[in-house]
């Protein structure tokens, strides 16, 4: 049996959460787009003492990538999903491409169902997906992505009764610091210190922060059908 899958686990929250569970003795199998991004990421986690790590080059917004990762494996006890693409999807809806629109969806909200649709009868304990706080707190320049993080909370209530007992689970990170922010074009520190100073946490968030998140959600068996937010109390200001 695979201990992990991460979709996404080349970069950011993923390699993270990808690093946390190696260090303590969990296999992990990061999945992602980017051959070159894999190997990197896989030099910088094996090392001895911790669990195995293997690599799976897929994009979850197509069908058939999806279908055969999950036909590699006869059982996985965890997936994670933090794969997402913010290029060229922040501005006024206006402005913002259709097929740029549609990536957004395919990858963030139907590339989620395709997961649950595939590891259906192949996971035994939990699905967690990544939502965000432009969800709850959208500001008028992320409407598509809004709506593609905020529909990820229904499908997982659908899927947690579905699925069930599999656990399937959401977790809404706040800001935090990871390579997203360079393909958004923007002054990242200058927005980092200015949310700091109103959010209750008194800064943004960490890769890490966010895979204690992850950890702790795969670890209890009595949270199903939840999002859990990791957002420093952004919502609330």
């Amino acid at each position: 049996m695979t201990d992990t899958i991460i979709i996404g686990g080349g970069s950011g929250m993923g390699l993270a959460l990808a690093r946390t569970l190696l260090a303590e003795g969990m296999d992990v199998t990061i999945v992602g787009r980017s051959a070159d991004r894999l190997a990197t990421a896989r030099a910088e986690l094996e090392r001895p003492g911790h669990g195995k790590v293997g690599t799976v080059e897929a994009d979850m917004g197509r069908e058939e990538d999806v279908a055969e990762l999950f036909a590699r494996v006869e059982r996985v006890e965890h997936v994670v999903v933090t794969a997402a693409d913010a290029t060229g999807v922040y501005g006024r809806t206006a402005d913002v491409d259709t097929a740029t629109a549609r990536t957004v969806v395919d990858t963030k909200l139907l590339g989620a169902w395709l997961v649950g649709k595939h590891a259906a009868g192949r996971v035994t304990g939990s699905i967690t997906y990544t939502s965000g706080i432009n969800a709850y707190r959208p500001n008028g320049s992320n409407t598509i992505m809004a709506a593609a993080n905020g529909a990820l909370a229904s499908l997982a209530y659908g899927l947690a009764i579905e699925l069930a007992p599999v656990r399937v689970n959401v977790i809404s990170p706040g800001w935090v610091d990871t390579p997203i922010w360079d393909q958004l074009g923007m002054d990242k520190q200058a927005a980092f210190a200015e949310l700091a100073e109103r959010l209750p946490a008194r800064r943004v968030g960490t890769p890490e922060d966010i895979a204690q998140a992850f950890f702790s959600v795969m670890r209890n068996g009595f949270i199903t059908g939840t999002v859990l937010h990791v957002d420093g109390g952004h919502r609330i200001t």
